[in-house]
């Protein structure tokens, strides 16, 4: 029997390599891989359904559940994960010094749904007592003119949020003052060009975040793999075979980076950073399936419904196919 061949637009990450080279094959399934940006496999994946399987943003495939016939199902696998302490970033002349001092600001955000947003609004909400609603948001293209919101949002009134003009940008906006502060996942060209005039709320962010860790409990997943769901139906057995196959690509990684022989990343001391977060995080650092990230999705979760964007708090169970749940025993 011909193996079912499917498309599967992704991010090049090296814990997903062995799946895009074929050194790791899902059973039963012949991949054709997309090696794409984030921003674009998003885009054309939640409004074209281009491809059979693609990486999804965590906020925009909840969003998508609570369509009338919702159009992807999930597997807990979680190719993108980040602690967003380090991005926030302000005006160096907002006199915005601690998150308190957000309150009452106009903060820009790329778009309101985005996932790194979501937790970063709830975080500064649940630690820094910043209430979502005390902030006014500004949304439109970080570095380009234009972007909208992927999917459509019916936010409450107590939500500010206003557009950019047709031809600004948020990390210009940001430099010059008309926004004090910019919540975002990618680093903004203002921030990057030198010139001071935007700077991060936590400087020393890595430490914030080993902290928030450690307190927590919580390592921030962003994306989620996501089946179309006509795809799904037709064939169900892909999800289990998808979900052992990108597991079997992340163990290849994990071994990578233990390597000291040859190191597998261009840092200088890569030695030590594993062994340092393998210390805080365990061996096991980007778990994958339900049951080790249950908490972090609980809050995700309890975040987006608070924020206006999902219409009722879901459970964790609801996000994923059936078939990823358990397992057979011998």
């Amino acid at each position: 029997m011909a193996p079912l061949r499917l498309s599967l637009a992704c991010s090049d990450y090296d814990r997903t390599r062995a799946l895009a080279d074929g050194r790791v094959r899902p059973d039963g399934i012949e991949l054709n891989w997309l090696a794409l940006p984030v921003e674009e496999t998003f885009f054309r994946m939640l409004r074209h359904r281009e491809f059979d399987v693609a990486e999804m943003s965590l906020s925009s495939y909840v969003l998508s559940l609570f369509q009338e016939a919702p159009p992807f199902v999930a597997i807990p696998i979680f190719p993108s994960r980040a602690f967003r302490h380090s991005g926030i970033y302000v005006h160096a002349g907002s006199g915005i010094r601690t998150p308190h001092d957000l309150i009452g600001r106009r903060v820009g955000c790329p778009e309101f749904q985005l996932t790194a947003c979501v937790w970063i609004r709830g975080t500064l909400a649940d630690d820094h007592g910043v209430a979502v609603p005390s902030v006014a948001y500004v949304v439109g293209g970080q570095e380009q003119p234009g972007r909208p919101e992927k999917l459509a949002l019916d936010l409450p009134a107590s939500i500010r949020v206003e557009r950019i003009g047709p031809g600004e940008t948020l990390a210009s906006m940001l430099a010059r003052g008309a926004i004090d502060a910019l919540y975002t996942p990618r680093t903004p060209s203002t921030f990057l060009d030198g010139s001071g005039r935007v700077v991060r709320l936590f400087e020393d962010f890595a430490a914030v975040e080993r902290e928030y860790f450690r307190r927590s409990g919580i390592f921030p997943i962003m994306h989620v793999v996501a089946i179309r769901r006509d795809v799904y139906e037709r064939d169900r057995w892909i999800a289990q075979s998808l979900q052992k196959a990108f597991t079997a690509a992340q163990r290849e990684t994990y071994a990578a980076l233990a390597e000291t022989a040859a190191p597998a990343a261009m840092l200088p001391w890569l030695t030590a950073h594993v062994e340092e977060t393998r210390r805080e995080m365990g061996d096991d650092f980007w778990p994958y399936g339900l049951d080790r990230n249950r908490h972090a999705l609980s809050t995700f979760l309890r975040y987006s419904h608070d924020q206006g964007l999902a219409k009722r708090r879901l459970a964790p169970e609801e996000l994923f196919a059936a078939e990823t749940l358990e397992s057979f025993r011998i």
